[in-house]
C-alpha cells in the first residue's frame, strides 16, 4: 500500500487549517487516513505548526513519500534532519548520543530565528501602531487650529457689537 504524508483540510472558507496525515495515496484529499501527524495553521504569522516528529520519522522510514508541502513542513520542524541523522546511526557513522545532540543544537538555532521573526514582527507592528497615532494626534492639532480662529474672530466681532451698542446708550 503506497503511503503519503499530505496535509488534510479543515477550518471554514477562506480560513484553512490542515492536518499533517499519513494516508493511503490513493484515499481522498479529506478522506480516512492511517495516522494524524500533526497540525498546520498558515493563518498566523508566522504559521504555527504542532508535529510529532517521532511519529513523521517512522512513517519516513518506512517508506512513506511526503507531498511537496508536506516535505517543507517537515523540513522545517527537523524531521526530515533527525531520519537523515537515524540513517547515520544505522550505518555506524554517529552514535544515538551524537545524532540526538547534533538535532537538540539544530533544534535551539532554529527556535532563535522563529523566536526573532516573531520580536521582529511585534516591534512592526508596534511601530506601525506608533506612527499611525502621531499621524492621528497631528492631524487633530490642524483641525482644532483650523477651527479657534473662527472661534477668536467670532468673539471679536461680539465684542465689537456689545460696544457699539454701548456707546449708542
Amino acid at each position: 500500500m503506497p503511503v503519503k504524508i499530505r496535509l488534510q483540510r479543515h477550518g471554514k472558507k477562506g480560513k484553512p487549517y490542515y492536518w499533517i496525515v499519513a494516508a493511503d495515496a490513493r484515499a481522498k484529499r479529506d478522506g480516512k487516513y492511517l495516522e494524524k501527524l500533526g497540525a498546520y495553521n498558515p493563518n498566523t504569522n508566522p504559521a504555527t505548526v504542532e508535529l510529532n516528529v517521532d511519529g513523521a520519522v517512522k512513517w519516513l522510514q518506512n517508506g512513506a513519500q511526503p507531498t511537496d508541502t508536506a516535505k517543507a513542513i517537515l523540513s522545517y520542524k527537523g524531521a526530515l534532519l533527525k531520519k537523515h541523522l537515524a540513517g547515520g546511526v544505522a550505518k555506524g557513522a554517529l552514535t544515538e548520543e551524537q545524532a540526538e545532540e547534533k538535532f537538540n543544537a539544530w533544534l535551539q538555532e532554529k527556535e532563535a530565528k522563529v523566536q526573532a521573526k516573531t520580536d521582529g514582527l511585534s516591534e512592526a507592528e508596534a511601530k506601525a501602531k506608533a506612527e499611525a497615532l502621531a499621524a492621528e494626534k497631528a492631524v487633530n492639532e490642524a483641525r482644532i487650529a483650523a477651527a479657534a480662529p473662527v472661534v477668536e474672530e467670532e468673539a471679536t466681532e461680539e465684542a465689537a457689537e456689545a460696544e457699539a451698542t454701548n456707546e449708542e446708550e
